[in-house]
């Protein structure tokens, strides 16, 4: 028997006539499609290692949630999901036209750990760590959604500079650190805690606040700023 690597994820051209993207979006508009149908329209192909509804499910489900309609860098979406610098260009391009027409009626607010959880709850499904950087305005107003790392969280890999650049060019005015345990236990370790204090230390010397790093769990989150004593209360 071949040892050669097979795929079982079906390629647009094998799927039946009526259940490919572009043919359901003619046929029953964009309602009837999955998002990563949707990217899969977008981008148009995929690469030689993925074909384009594989590459599409994987960069819906390994950016997270909503941070990738707020990303503006097109090397970083084009090093951190692996694509080329033309379909780096499609997506952030698509999102940020999304946003210029139809971004008004969507603005989010974040005042709690509540609502923190409620917005970015979507990373409980993620099978790597990542650490989201959530930059607010002095109402609270959210202006910037970034994925910072994906990866265990340790000081050498969430350097302060990658967290603290983008509330530079957004001119933030406070920062709250999101990130998902796999593991569904959103009980912080011990690198999340020293990794926190070094954001803290940081953030006093940029004069932009850290308001919380928030831990989502499977169905549940964890306040490092209620439950540990490192905001210093």
């Amino acid at each position: 028997m071949s040892r050669q690597n097979r795929s079982y994820n079906l390629r647009i051209r094998d799927l039946p006539e009526g259940e490919k993207p572009r043919e359901k979006l003619r046929k029953h508009g964009p309602s009837a499609l999955k998002n990563y149908e949707l990217m899969a329209v977008i981008l148009g192909k995929g690469t030689r290692r993925e074909g384009v509804l594989e590459l599409s499910r994987r960069i819906m489900a390994q950016y997270g949630g909503q941070a990738i309609f707020t990303e503006g860098d097109v090397g970083k979406v084009e090093k951190v999901l692996g694509l080329s610098p033309v379909q780096a260009c499609q997506v952030v391009a698509a999102f940020e036209l999304g946003r210029r027409m139809f971004g008004r009626h969507s603005e989010v607010f974040l005042r709690s750990p509540e609502e923190v959880f409620e917005y970015a709850k979507d990373m409980a499904r993620l099978r790597k760590e990542h650490l989201r950087g959530l930059y607010l305005d002095t109402r609270n107003k959210l202006i910037r959604d970034e994925v910072i790392t994906i990866g265990t969280l340790n000081e050498s890999l969430a350097h302060p500079r990658e967290i603290f650049h983008p509330a530079v060019e957004v001119h933030a005015a406070a920062i709250i650190l999101v990130h998902n345990h796999p593991s569904g236990d959103p009980f912080p370790s011990r690198d999340d805690i020293e990794l926190t204090k070094q954001i803290l230390e940081a953030s006093k010397i940029m004069e932009i606040e850290v308001l919380d790093h928030v831990i989502i769990g499977s169905k549940r989150y964890y306040s490092l700023k209620e439950n540990t004593e490192i905001w210093g209360r």
